[in-house]
């Protein structure tokens, strides 16, 4: 299987050639590149069959300048986070089609599909590696190509500052996660990962800590996430669903990789986790409420299901190291299935809002309404995307959620600490579903329902089949995934084969539970249809007219009086201060006959002021003014090279 993963990589390699060569060629080159991109993937996803049904596990590994030899390994856990790299991008790639129609731009776009397969080929071999050295060259090919996707549009001062941040944020991660590759290394004397179960305990909880905080900050994980508001709005609607879809996917392998190899049982490890997963959790989705801008909604509820996913890991850590398998089952299953369902569900919301945005050139939500009545294919796509993510039956995110309240519930047997952690995350994982549904309660009402508020959300128009047929595909696996799940949860559970020494629960308690909740899922999805039928009888042969909507008092109703972003959830906002800075702007009423009053407000992020605008922004300010550095004189460049030298021969 190794041989059929490898040739998958090669035509993915292929296909980005053939975008560089073909970019004249416009239409040519966005089909060609397209079709071989889907080609690529269907292939990696018949190679990894084996791995998830657990029958194989395979390895590769190449000798790299006669010094390090590059090893990659395909078992279970790194075969289930392979499934949405392999299913996503080629969805993403096919949006494109439509998405990206500047033909002035062919050059442009045909760069970025080349960086565009680097970024999966990154991100798939970074779930296969299986040492230290190729690792680490492989999260440095996903980080690198990931951000010059990002700054596509680098002639826009908004998007190379969005970029910068991005870098800044991928590189600081990147250093601690080496630091804790390193501090194992320095107890091992081994570049495999398999040697990392040998280092002292004490020095387990380091390594972890330095990994969770590299891996947190590729996964969005507050206060780590402040990247994703930046890069999501800058980057194109493609790379967008990519990067919250899948590639921030990869921060939470990192850490279920680096626990499952370093053997950890210790309590502290699930208490970690889980507290910065309940912290992520509550202030990702509070932050997406108070957020006007729809793409930076959709990046702060990405913080919030990573804070749902990583509140899933810490409960399963939790029952592994209190010896209760049927808590710490349950809990990395639930985890591990919520990293697909959020990579179908989250990628969906993505195109939607990409259309939107493509088809009114508008992003804030104040300035649209009624898409719904004129974009319908991609309004309902977006609202089925809405109720997954809000976690709500019969859909995918119902499931993965229910999985992790069932572990945790287990968890209520403990004693001591366990038992209030356990505790803590139902309470947060009610607080989290009850201010998701009203965050895209927010988004949907005010975005597709009402009336248009601005010309340009009155002229939108339904986009291209390339760009429905991917959200409709997206679509229905989410209800597909919810009202047939024991396949999806049976997968997931075959990867806990790959944490040790975690003995998953009999597959006839999972079968059993399975089966309740498809039961419960097509009885909920049959009442809402029985419903919608017989409201259909009841109005079969009644006259159907148009009345105007009672305005409350108002005889000429305008948008005017429609609900805002703001004043739909500042009520829900204000009760999370201090963790939430609001900033308010009233002109007042000065006047007997007052002018024109103005009100304003905003939601800041506190991680944002303290780590954007006071270590990021002054950072970038300090880089631009080394700039006289690069002057273009080849003889000061060796100059440099010299003095560099010498320095390194004097410290040594």
């Amino acid at each position: 299987m190794m041989d059929t993963f490898l040739l998958s990589l090669t035509v993915l390699l292929a296909g980005g050639l053939f975008a560089l060569l073909t970019c004249k060629l416009f239409s040519l080159m966005k089909a060609g590149y397209i079709t071989i991109t889907a080609v690529g993937c269907m292939i990696g996803l018949y190679a990894i069959i084996g791995p998830l049904q657990g029958t194989e596990v395979t390895t590769y590994s190449i000798s790299w300048l006669q010094i390090f030899t590059l090893s990659f390994s395909i078992d279970p856990l790194s075969a289930f986070f392979l499934i949405p790299i392999f299913a996503i991008c080629p969805l993403a790639v096919l949006y494109s089609f439509h998405y990206m129609d500047k033909a002035e731009q062919r050059l442009r776009i045909g760069v970025n599909f080349f960086f565009l397969t680097f970024l999966i080929i990154g991100m798939a071999l970074v779930a296969t590696a299986d040492n230290i050295i190729s690792f680490a060259l492989v999260w440095e090919i996903m980080s690198l190509s990931s951000f010059l996707l990002v700054i596509y549009d680098y002639h826009e001062k908004e998007t190379r500052k969005a970029g910068y941040i991005y870098f800044i944020f991928a590189q600081a991660g990147a250093m601690f996660i080496f630091a804790s590759i390193a501090l194992a290394y320095s107890y091992t004397g081994s570049y495999s990962f398999s040697t990392f179960a040998v280092i002292p305990a004490n020095i387990k909880v380091i390594v972890f800590f330095l990994a969770l905080v590299g891996f947190g900050s590729k996964a969005g994980m507050f206060p780590l996430q402040m990247w994703l508001p930046h890069a999501h709005p800058a980057a194109p609607s493609n790379i967008s669903a990519m990067m919250s879809g899948v590639m921030i996917k990869m921060g939470i392998y990192g850490i279920i990789r680096f626990y499952a190899i370093l053997n950890a049982t210790e309590l502290v490890f699930g208490e970690m986790v889980l507290t910065f997963g309940m912290v992520s959790g509550i202030l990702g989705v509070v932050y997406a409420l108070g957020k006007n801008d729809l793409k930076k909604l959709l990046a702060y509820s990405s913080v919030e299901n990573i804070g749902i996913i990583l509140i899933g890991a810490g409960i399963g850590m939790i029952g592994l190291s209190s010896g209760n398998m049927a808590m710490a089952s349950f809990g990395f299953a639930g985890s591990l299935l919520h990293v697909l369902n959020h990579s179908i569900f989250k990628s969906l919301l993505f195109l939607g809002a990409g259309i939107v945005l493509k088809k009114t050139g508008v992003r804030q939500i104040d300035q649209l309404g009624g898409i719904l009545k004129r974009m319908p294919k991609t309004g309902s796509a977006f609202l089925t995307g809405s109720i997954s993510i809000s976690g709500l039956p019969p859909f995918n995110g119902f499931v993965s959620e229910f999985l992790i309240y069932y572990g945790a519930f287990q968890g209520l047997l403990l004693d001591g600490s366990p038992f209030i952690f356990t505790m803590l995350a139902i309470l947060s994982l009610s607080i989290i579903g009850g201010l998701a549904a009203t965050c895209f309660t927010k988004v949907v009402g005010i975005v597709f329902l009402g009336e248009p508020r601005t010309a340009k959300a009155a002229d939108a128009q339904e986009a291209g089949i390339t760009i429905t047929i991917p959200m409709t595909i997206m679509a229905v696996s989410c209800l597909v995934i919810g009202i047939f799940p024991t396949p999806f949860v049976q997968t997931a559970f075959m990867a806990l084969k790959s944490i040790k020494p975690l003995v998953p629960v009999g597959a006839e308690e999972v079968a059993v539970l399975t089966g309740n909740l498809a039961i419960a899922a097509r009885i909920f999805l049959a009442v809402f249809l029985f419903s919608m039928l017989l409201r259909k009888v009841l109005y079969l042969r009644k006259e159907i007219t148009h009345n105007p909507t009672w305005g409350c008092g108002f005889t000429q109703g305008t948008t005017r009086i429609q609900y805002t972003g703001t004043s739909y959830a500042m009520s829900v906002v204000d009760f999370f201060r201090p963790f939430v800075r609001v900033k308010t702007r009233y002109s007042g009423i000065k006047r007997i006959f007052p002018r024109q009053t103005t009100y304003n407000t905003s939601v800041e992020d506190i991680s944002e002021i303290a780590l954007v605008d006071h270590l990021a922004i002054p950072f970038l300010y300090f880089m631009r003014k080394l700039r006289w550095i690069q002057h273009g004189h080849i003889q000061l460049y060796i100059g440099y090279i010299i003095v560099a030298i010498v320095a390194l021969l004097l410290f040594v």
